[in-house]
């Protein structure tokens, strides 16, 4: 696969600074190429696999299951215990690169509507399309989403485009009013936050004391949904899950989303791309990964990369 544009997102940067908790489980290990949000164009197959394929504008799903166990065979191929996550895990390389390799199956064809930038913001589409699917949000719903960055926007624009009342809690001025700026100006810190009943609270954040907040927030025999992952344990009091009847609902990449996330960029129903702040050349990818800035760039949280370019 020719690589035409990759997202670096908070797993990548984790990646470069240590913190990855597969670093110290053994699921990965250095060296390694990171890079699962991408897009590109198939320029060669591999042995069986129709040349029809050749020239597809495509982006692709980052688990890569076994496809032999009970969980692949039902479908769960994301959660199978051999699998390869591209970029990510068992050693399987990234996209933030020249080329990458995926298998077939993993494949999701872009139409023409979905240029390089979409098509590099679904995968952290599918994963907000996950969770705004698993808030099992009420007709005209009222939704908190804790983190207003990359996969909490995205949420939020998901949510919004299917009717939902969209609320974000952040902890920066700068970052809710990014977020008023793309249509969401109901942002909030914990000090403003107001006092109303939430049908669904989606945790899109990385704070660890913020999934117990969500159980604490949400109104009784509703739904919390974590999407995001705390560098650190996150505790949650499961006697207040019990009493207030709440399900909790975990969601694990974008596997089950490729197909709807493109349909709603197609559709113009959801654009993301005001959210890539910038987009660089391989030769910065360092700089990005550790997290700089540089004069110019958009005040968005995502950076993309094009590979075919240099610095």
């Amino acid at each position: 696969m020719d690589v035409e544009r990759a997202g670096v997102c908070g797993t990548d940067m984790e990646f470069f600074s240590g913190a990855m908790s597969y670093l110290h489980t053994g699921q990965a290990k250095y060296p390694m190429r990171i890079g699962h949000e991408w897009s590109g164009t198939v320029s060669a197959v591999g042995p069986g696999v129709a040349e029809t394929w050749l020239g597809r504008r495509v982006t692709g799903d980052t688990m890569l299951g076994c496809g032999r166990c009970a969980r692949c065979r039902s479908g769960r191929q994301h959660v199978c215990a051999d699998r390869y996550e591209i970029g990510v895990r068992n050693g399987w390389p990234g996209a933030l690169a020249e080329q990458v390799p995926v298998p077939v199956k993993a494949l999701q064809v872009l139409p023409e509507q979905v240029d390089a930038a979409l098509g590099a913001l679904v995968e952290p589409g599918g994963n907000a399309l996950r969770a705004v699917r698993g808030a099992a949000l009420p007709p005209g719903g009222r939704l908190l989403i804790l983190g207003p960055g990359a996969i909490g926007l995205l949420t939020a624009q998901i949510a919004l485009a299917q009717g939902a009342d969209v609320h974000l809690l952040g902890r920066s001025a700068e970052s809710l009013a990014f977020a008023a700026s793309v249509g969401f100006p109901q942002g909030w810190t914990t000090a403003t936050l107001p006092d109303l009943t939430w049908d669904a609270v989606i945790d899109a954040s990385n704070g660890p004391e913020l999934p117990a907040l969500a159980v604490e927030l949400v109104e009784p025999g509703r739904r919390v949904v974590y999407v995001g992952l705390a560098a650190e344990p996150s505790l949650i009091d499961s006697r207040t899950l019990a009493l207030k009847d709440v399900t909790a609902v975990g969601v694990l990449s974008a596997s089950g989303g490729f197909a709807g996330t493109v349909e709603l960029f197609a559709s113009g129903e959801v654009d993301p791309r005001p959210l890539v702040a910038a987009t660089v050349g391989l030769d910065d990818v360092a700089a990005v990964l550790a997290g700089e800035r540089r004069p110019g760039w958009g005040a968005g949280p995502k950076i993309h990369v094009d590979p075919r370019t240099r610095s």
